[in-house]
């Protein structure tokens, strides 16, 4: 899967760390980009700092063909995003006339700082608006850059996700009323010859019928096929459930 596209996912706020929020950006974003057909290598959650922000979006951006972050957008003092990618490529933050011209249309009153902290970008950033937004998706090279709050996410994520679609993954289960140890050797034998091919095994309680599910993905519908048969064909067969 040499030529899939990849993605890391940086969670940014000190109240996922602290436990004070519960974050499900990470697994929408997740979900919503293994369905166009994007690999998600990393998953990352860091502190509300402008140099831990500024390294770890740097580091992302050079490693995977796309970054999302998620936080740390907005006028209070620890909403400091911008501020750290712009430190991290050793850029300044500017004003951005399009925002400025959207919040000063809402509001009609002469911004005030915590207003105008809302327009600073780091240079070269572009963003993307739509009717009716309340604030505008704003990606930088190729990071994208949103806001923490799941509801804002969602909805931008939606109106630019057509942007990420690739060749989809294809998707088989196999649900083994077994223990793992019964045919763990058998799935790294399988697992090592269908290298297009990837493989994992889930242990599952509380099913009457089944104890594990083993998941198969290839972007080759052809390869994900012969790897099935393979598997299936030395599995021993009093464990096999199902197959989905």
């Amino acid at each position: 899967m040499h030529n899939t596209k990849t993605a890391g996912i940086i969670i940014i706020g000190n109240e996922i760390l602290s436990g004070k929020v519960r974050d499900s950006n990470s697994y929408f974003l997740a979900c919503e980009l293994r369905k166009l057909g994007v690999d998600v290598r990393r998953i990352f959650i860091i502190p509300d700092e402008i140099d831990v922000i500024g390294s770890t979006v740097h580091d992302f951006s050079d490693e995977y063909d796309y970054v999302f972050t998620s936080g740390g957008v907005g006028p209070t003092h620890d909403d400091v995003t911008m501020a750290g990618i712009a430190k991290g490529f050793g850029l300044r933050l500017v004003r951005n006339a399009d925002i400025e011209k959207l919040l000063c249309s809402r509001y009609r009153n002469p911004l005030n700082a915590a207003m105008i902290k809302m327009t600073e970008v780091p240079e070269g950033t572009e963003i993307i608006m739509s009717e009716g937004m309340r604030y505008p998706v704003i990606y930088f090279r190729n990071i994208f850059i949103f806001a923490g709050i799941p509801e804002y996410l969602r909805d931008k994520f939606t109106l630019i996700r057509e942007r990420f679609r690739s060749s989809t993954f294809h998707l088989k289960k196999l649900f083994l009323n077994g223990h793992e140890s019964e045919f763990a050797e058998i799935l790294a034998f399988v697992d090592l010859n269908n290298k297009e091919v990837n493989f994992g095994s889930y242990p599952v309680l509380g099913q009457p019928d089944y104890r594990v599910v083993v998941t198969a993905e290839s972007k080759s519908e052809q390869l994900l096929d012969k790897a099935m048969r393979e598997l299936m064909d030395v599995l021993p067969h009093n464990i096999l459930h199902k197959v989905e």
